[in-house]
């Protein structure tokens, strides 16, 4: 296994290096400008994403395709990802992660706008769509969808089911001793519930646990920032100078290069918010919304809620209390986000414990539509329910077995899966600025669009 572990390192490092980093933030920035800047809109995507879409095409309302991808995407990248980037990239990896979602936030606009723009119907009436109908329906690429369909589904296992299991078992362990078995069987029978009730059934439960687990955790961040008030400046200073000199961190932060800061602060980014990797919207086409860009602006919202905001808070607090503890262990991010979080009297535990299981349960529920929507455009539905039983397999044996390695393979797929999703973006650049032209900035947001995927 280390031999292994050590392959995927290697591999990792030639996938993260300059050139994806130049190609995952070079596209968030080019679409920035492309479609310009469709952050100065959050507001009004926020205002969409609560406002139903009477009339539309669609198997969930906006907000249920929202909180679906919400909680794939809010899981243990926004808790122990953070800190895993502060305890490899030290301090400025915060940074770094915040800008990729900042910027990120018209790349998940672009995502969203073409999983409706080339979404199909199936026969039974549903939709489905995402960056392999993008890849088939708008470039002509089938092979390459095929490509990302199967990096999508070989990912859901890692990024979305063991991951999030084992930090749910390994959690409940530590705090009450609890056997993982039993855990992971409980979690087993829960997400069965779920899954196997379908899309619509996945968006109801992530309706009402997603802003139940967010709001928890920002009042819950927001009152450690408040006990840890006098380093609160010096934490954001010490992220922002860190960012572009490392080696200045000092105390017990990591030293290092800049290259190393903006690796795992990017990496640990898309890890987060997802954008640019094409998972979110697979989800997005089944929202009810009367147009592409309608539904874009609801998936950009996402991005800001899950970096700009949650992230942001996280490395804050891990930082700030880093620095009023320096006692705290940086060995790994594991331990220096459970260190930070339990020096804050009675709340920091319980607001780690409660934070990291319900963030990744949701995460369980996302993934698993997102791994049977790439499975059914692999198979056309024939390995769809044997795919739900080895996912539910799956969050059992993730939650008994040891996965030092699931990081490297996690950060190893989320590569892999973003290539053809950035290539499906830069390619079809030309119908994101049409679209967005058309119906944004010409005041046609309300207008209803031609479901023809052209």
């Amino acid at each position: 296994m280390d031999t292994f572990n050590q392959i995927i390192n290697s591999i990792n490092d030639v996938l993260w290096g300059w050139p994806m980093i130049l190609l995952l933030l070079g596209t968030h920035i080019y679409l920035t400008i492309i479609l310009k800047f469709p952050q100065r809109k959050i507001f009004k995507a926020i205002k969409l994403s609560v406002t139903r879409d009477k009339g539309s095409t669609g198997d969930v309302s906006q907000f249920g395709a929202l909180a679906t991808a919400l909680a794939a995407t809010i899981g243990t990248g926004n808790i122990v990802g953070v800190g895993t980037a502060i305890a490899l990239g030290g301090p400025g990896a915060v940074f770094w992660c915040w800008l990729t979602g900042v910027f990120g936030i018209s790349t998940k606009y672009a995502e969203g706008l073409l999983a409706i723009k080339y979404r199909v119907k199936t026969t039974d009436g549903k939709m489905i769509g995402g960056p392999m109908y993008a890849l088939e329906r708008g470039l002509g690429m089938k092979w390459l969808g095929i490509l990302f369909a199967l990096f999508c589904a070989l990912a859901s296992f890692g990024i979305g089911c063991t991951v999030q299991a084992n930090a749910i078992s390994t959690l409940t362990y530590e705090t009450f001793s609890i056997s993982p078995y039993l855990v992971g069987a409980v979690v087993c029978a829960l997400t069965a519930a779920v899954i196997l009730g379908g899309v619509k059934s996945i968006a109801r439960v992530c309706s009402g646990l997603v802003p139940f687990m967010a709001i928890f955790y920002v009042v819950g961040c927001i009152y450690i920032l408040c006990m840890n008030g006098s380093y609160i400046w010096p934490a954001i200073k010490l992220i922002v100078e860190s960012a572009f000199n490392p080696a200045a961190a000092g105390g017990g932060f990591v030293g290092g290069t800049f290259m190393i800061a903006a690796r795992y602060g990017i990496s640990r980014g898309l890890f987060s918010n997802e954008s640019g990797m094409g998972s979110a919207p697979i989800v997005a086409a089944a929202a009810q919304t009367r147009n592409p860009v309608r539904q874009a602006l609801v998936s950009s919202s996402g991005t800001f809620w899950d970096t700009v905001v949650i992230c942001a808070l996280t490395g804050i607090v891990i930082v700030s209390s880093a620095l009023a503890h320096p006692d705290i262990d940086f060995s790994d991010g594991a331990t220096l986000t459970k260190g930070a979080f339990s020096k804050i009297p009675y709340v920091g535990s319980t607001l780690l414990n409660v934070g990291q299981f319900t963030f990744a349960f949701s995460t369980i529920l996302g993934w698993s539509y997102y791994g049977e929507r790439a499975v059914e455009y692999l198979s056309n539905k024939r390995w769809t329910l044997l795919y739900r039983v080895l996912y539910i397999v799956a969050v059992f044996g993730g939650s008994v077995i040891g996965l030092s390695i699931v990081w490297n393979l996690a950060d190893c797929f989320n590569a892999l899966m973003a290539i053809p999703n950035l290539i499906a973006l830069l390619l079809l650049s030309k119908v994101l600025v049409r679209e967005t032209n058309h119906y944004l900035w010409r005041g046609n947001l309300d207008q209803y669009m031609e479901e023809d995927g052209k």
